[in-house]
């Protein structure tokens, strides 16, 4: 279909990756390529292209969907990989830059990112401080349009055996929530499928220009469908 918006995702077997996914079935005006390392179930009933390889040759996948818009779900945390500030980095600042500049080369026009809520370049806590650089740093790229969504807690299920803490938090978030008023309310939690179809909402999106989206303009998005 002529009309269709070409999707490439990165991140594609993690929370947010998996839900844009399964957000994406269905969808004729979506046409979904997702880059991984390795393989990950599709969901039922869908209809896209899975591309696999190692990080290093990923533009090329990249370059090879054709992408008008280039979603980048990709992320770890500093408890996952050991407290290890380099390694963080080299997933969650250099492999999202790395995606994005070859996003830009591939000729996609527009860029969605997972950020974080709280990121800000300078912040005294190391894992917003170096979302707020990453995000500072797309901006430089120059896209015709780039949207960086900052969740709060991701709520869904993940891979592999949830911690306690983890657990606890994905209980006790809703009621949490409750009490964000305010410029608090930012930092609400969000569904991982609420999020695929903020993503999903916003690809193919004309307006050019830099849009920051936290909470109160995810539940807009949503609303609107």
């Amino acid at each position: 279909m002529s009309d269709q918006t070409r999707v490439v995702l990165i991140g594609a077997t993690g929370l947010i990756g998996r839900a844009v996914m399964a957000g994406a079935v269905g969808r004729a005006d979506i046409h979904l390529v997702a880059v991984a390392r390795r393989e990950v179930p599709l969901p039922k009933g869908a209809r896209m292209e899975m591309l696999l390889s190692d990080t290093e040759h990923w533009p090329d996948a990249i370059a090879a969907g054709r992408p008008h818009t280039v979603v980048i779900a990709l992320g770890t945390t500093i408890k996952a990989v050991g407290g290890d500030k380099a390694a963080f980095r080299a997933v969650d600042h250099d492999l999202v830059l790395e995606c994005a500049a070859a996003a830009k080369a591939a000729g996609a026009r527009q860029l969605i990112v997972v950020s974080s809520v709280g990121a800000e370049l300078g912040a005294k806590n190391f894992y917003l401080s170096v979302k707020g650089e990453v995000e500072d740093k797309l901006a430089k790229l120059h896209f015709d349009r780039l949207d960086l969504l900052r969740p709060g807690l991701l709520r869904g299920h993940r891979e592999g055996p949830a911690r306690l803490a983890e657990r606890l938090g994905m209980v006790l978030s809703p009621l949490a929530d409750l009490l964000m008023l305010g410029k608090l309310r930012r930092y609400r939690s969000a569904k991982d499928s609420d999020l695929a179809r903020v993503i999903l909402w916003l690809a193919g999106a004309k307006p050019r220009g830099r849009f920051i989206h936290q909470h109160d303009e995810f539940r807009r998005i949503l609303h609107r469908r």
